[in-house]
């Protein structure tokens, strides 16, 4: 199963309480696996998340070691993933992206004041990632969350596509209404482009159409006219304007690698799996103006004398 913070648990994958006897659990777990095979109708992928979920849950030492919030061996099934990652070393040589700002760090300081506030003070928090805990907190806590790691994958994958490229991460911007996140996610220059990107994992698929993203997992948001009014305001700012607005999503999430949808004041709209991110900026989107050397200096500086950090 994806490692999210919004993915469903094994319980729920099951159809099944989690505090199902074994004999409720190996009934749900057959009922399960007979609905979800290939071969009586059913979708290869819900199989596997069927069978994943058996292995995480099936015997009483792999549920107890689960329910810990520990996975399969006694290791932490999924804090590796959700906790900040130490650097990795580089095995490549080729010079990165210029990168600016704290990618992801915004949302993870909203996670751990949320997490804090609604375990309650002064009641021991240990591991605020730790997976049991993160299973059991509200919807809402769990989407701050698995947006700030989306956030630092989409990051990692920009950072791949060379020194001819600036990056600013977590960029402040007073567009966001009430109750909405006042920064931009990522925005990114270089010769094929202008790009303001939002990094998004809502636990489920969206799609584009009429130039709006939509899909049951959306709860009335409007992603891209969100993204459409952060890239405006720090465009005025700066006397430019974005070529391209992306959301990306992980790719299990979206139908196509690569969906257009239309543009928004001049910029070409695009739904984009993750791991196609970063060869559709390469590449330049379909009706996307690219940039001059001169332009890409000229917009540089402009950035950077009026870009905040959130």
């Amino acid at each position: 199963m994806p490692e999210s913070p919004l993915s469903a648990s094994p319980y729920e994958v099951l159809g099944v309480a989690s505090d199902a006897d074994e004999q409720a659990l190996k009934a749900a777990y057959r009922r399960a696996l007979r609905q979800a095979h290939p071969d009586t109708g059913g979708d290869a992928a819900a199989f596997d998340a069927v069978q994943r979920a058996w292995q995480l849950v099936g015997t009483p030492d792999a549920r107890a070691a689960f329910d810990r919030g520990r996975g399969l061996g006694g290791a932490p099934e999924t804090r590796e993933a959700w906790a900040p990652s130490a650097p990795r070393p580089r095995r490549d040589s080729r010079p990165l992206a210029r990168s600016h700002g704290h990618p992801g760090g915004y949302s993870r300081e909203q996670y751990l004041g949320l997490i804090r506030e609604w375990v309650g003070r002064g009641v021991p928090l240990d591991d605020p990632y730790d997976p049991a805990l993160v299973r059991s907190a509200p919807r809402d806590l769990k989407h701050i969350l698995a947006d700030a790691l989306a956030e630092e994958a989409t990051a990692r994958s920009l950072s791949t596509l060379g020194i001819a490229y600036t990056i600013w991460h977590d960029l402040a911007t007073d567009a966001a209404g009430p109750g909405s996140v006042p920064k931009l996610d990522h925005l990114v220059l270089g010769p094929t482009g202008l790009f303001a990107i939002s990094s998004e994992d809502w636990g489920g698929p969206v799609a584009l159409k009429r130039g709006e993203l939509v899909g049951e997992v959306l709860d009335g948001e409007r992603p891209i006219k969100a993204l459409a009014a952060r890239a405006k305001a720090i465009g005025r700012a700066a006397k430019v304007k974005p070529t391209a607005l992306l959301i990306v999503v992980p790719d299990e999430h979206a139908a196509e690698p690569l969906q257009l949808g239309g543009s928004v004041r001049g910029a070409v709209v695009a739904l984009v799996r993750r791991s196609r991110l970063a060869s559709a900026i390469r590449d330049g989107l379909p009706g996307s103006a690219h940039l001059g050397g001169t332009e890409v200096m000229e917009v540089r500086s402009r950035l950077q004398a009026v870009v905040r950090f959130a």
